[in-house]
């Protein structure tokens, strides 16, 4: 509950009026019974008088209630919709502070079930407390109170039937919180299954998977199934027992009752009173039953949830340091292990790339190309040696600088639903369509955008769907330039693009932007042959550096990488 007291506490009076208003109701339910037994006393007594009276008194306090209850389900609704949407921005916020290795591990998909699922299972246990949470023991009290003043020696009637529904209740919320912990779980793999599915749509399709994707969701679905038939089965149980110990007590009283009416005329005026309070008993008993069903889902989705807001992320940065830095790249000895790997992936890696000048990356899959970029963006810090810009420790720089000085392009290219100009101007807010238009120019994507009839303004649909490859890598690359990074790093952002494109995005990038330092990770030696120096990778390590001509003459896995390439195409254009 820590975590919703602070919410709660923003919305105070919304609070305030759900209890107050919730008194007056409860107030109203629990007078209705003793004044009806007045009226029947009445009746019998045949007092014209009173009975119109109390009658009238009956219809006020009905308004009471119904007013009472009318503005407790309006502020009680208020306060679980805020405290739901607070709760929910606050968890992206958060989330936005996340380093890349933090997203990855609590996964994107495990995210939002809990940005999702479980903020809503917040928001109904918030507004079922503050409809019920007040209302269940004061109404049980003064039942149980009432109940017993009015007909004192069926005290035991009451004990019996409590210790019969609370046992029944007590094993079965004891089961069903185990259950409802799986839900959630199967829930989030439910999630996670039909992402990966509608994400990777192509391959599914390319591969004629479609069945084995059936097999797989149908088996996850099943077992979600099964944890909640078995749920429901308990609550099928759970009403009707409940609801058989209510009636027997009821008709224990009328029988008793019925044996005493003679010595006791007045107890047929008080018996309607007394089995009302035995009811109103009854549904204090099952709504608090329900509340601890609410509470045992809601309790593990806050456990989620605080998990998220308690997590510290795993990088930080300074608040001090210098606002811009040239665009030199240097890294000193830099190792690097991902989390939960033996091996690191980057080991005691050193060069220096001065200002404005073009590097390039190649080596074979998994050498460590991709890793020693994300190091450079500062996605994640080396274990041991040390990552410069412009001189300085990326750990001794801003977010901000950072970000503001490197522009990483990928070779997937993600842009953001919405049109082309709100996608250019996340980067540079100040964007003009003047600056939008020279990007564009750089990047090759201007001959497309003209061509479209909103140009900047058009449309870019779920995941850029209405796009090809080569066009979103275009507006990808658009969105890295237009800024004028100091550095621009390229992890084979061109492999969509045919060659002559690629060509002119390279010749556009040398034209226009001369004091960006560009970093190209390329599998074509084609893609790099011009760079003023290329590191080759291999197995973590960097083993050769120098331009093409000197690799070509010095180092076998370059010349092996070259060769092959050659062979393949034909020959690499101009060495």
């Amino acid at each position: 509950m820590r975590v919703l007291i602070p919410y709660i506490k923003r919305y105070k009076w919304d609070a305030i009026w759900a209890t107050v208003s919730i008194v007056f109701q409860v107030f109203a339910t629990l007078w209705q019974p003793r004044m009806l037994q007045t009226v029947m006393e009445a009746i019998m007594k045949q007092d014209k008088a009173t009975v119109f009276n109390y009658g009238i008194g009956l219809i006020l306090l009905a308004v009471v209630g119904i007013i009472a209850g009318i503005i407790n389900t309006v502020y009680s609704a208020r306060l679980a919709l805020h405290v739901a949407t607070d709760l929910r921005a606050d968890l992206y916020d958060h989330i936005q502070s996340f380093a890349y290795a933090d997203i990855e591990d609590f996964s994107a998909s495990n995210l939002v079930v809990r940005m999702t699922n479980d903020v809503n299972q917040v928001q109904q246990v918030v507004m079922a407390a503050f409809q019920q949470v007040t209302r269940i023991p004061l109404v049980f009290a003064g039942a149980l109170a009432l109940a017993l003043t009015t007909m004192p020696e069926q005290w035991w009637v009451i004990a019996v039937m409590m210790v019969i529904i609370v046992g029944v209740g007590l094993v079965t919320f004891k089961t069903m919180s185990k259950y409802f912990a799986q839900t959630q779980q199967d829930i989030e793999d439910v999630n996670t299954l039909a992402r990966e599915n509608l994400m990777g749509i192509r391959v599914v399709k390319s591969f004629v998977q479609e069945q084995a994707q059936i097999t797989g969701f149908a088996k996850t679905s099943d077992r979600l199934r099964d944890v909640t038939a078995k749920i429901g089965e308990l609550f099928a149980v759970l009403m009707p027992a409940f609801f058989l110990t209510a009636n027997i007590a009821v008709v224990v009283s009328v029988y008793i009752v019925g044996q005493n009416v003679t010595a006791h005329p007045t107890y047929l005026a008080a018996i309607s009173s007394f089995t009302s309070y035995l009811m109103q008993i009854l549904f204090a008993v099952i709504n608090a039953s329900f509340m601890m069903t609410f509470a045992s889902r809601a309790f593990i989705s806050m456990g989620r949830i605080r998990e998220v807001l308690d997590h510290k992320p795993s990088m930080h940065f300074t608040t001090a340091g210098p606002a811009t830095v040239p665009g030199d790249i240097t890294f000193e000895h830099v190792t690097f292990t991902y989390p939960g790997d033996k091996q690191p992936t980057l080991q005691d890696v050193s060069f220096t790339a001065p200002a404005g000048s073009m590097i390039g990356i190649v080596g074979a899959t998994g050498s460590g190309k991709t890793t020693l970029a994300q190091l450079i963006a500062r996605l994640f810090d080396p274990d041991s040696g040390r990552v410069l810009i412009g001189g300085v420790d990326v750990r001794e720089l801003p977010e901000a600088t950072i970000r503001n000085a490197v522009a990483y392009v990928l070779q997937r290219a993600t842009l953001f639903s919405g049109t082309i100009a709100q996608n250019l101007l996340q980067v540079q807010p100040a964007a003009t369509p003047a600056t939008m238009a020279r990007a564009a120019e750089i990047a090759q994507a201007a001959e497309f955008i003209e061509r479209l009839p909103e140009t900047y303004d058009a449309p870019v649909e779920e995941r850029s769907a209405n796009f090809s490859g080569g066009q979103k890598q275009r507006l990808a690359i658009t969105r890295g330039v237009i800024a004028d990074p100091e550095i621009l790093i390229l992890d084979d952002a061109t492999s969509a693009l045919d060659a002559r494109s690629e060509k002119l995005v390279q010749e556009a990038l040398d034209r226009e932007l001369t004091r960006t330092t560009t970093v190209v990770i390329a599998e074509k030696i084609a893609s790099i042959i011009r760079a003023d120096q290329i590191l080759v990778m291999d197995g973590g390590r960097l083993v050769a550096t120098g331009t093409h001509k000197q690799l070509v003459q010095s180092s076998a896995i370059y010349q092996e990488i070259y060769a092959t390439q050659k062979a393949k195409e034909g020959g690499v254009a101009n060495v």
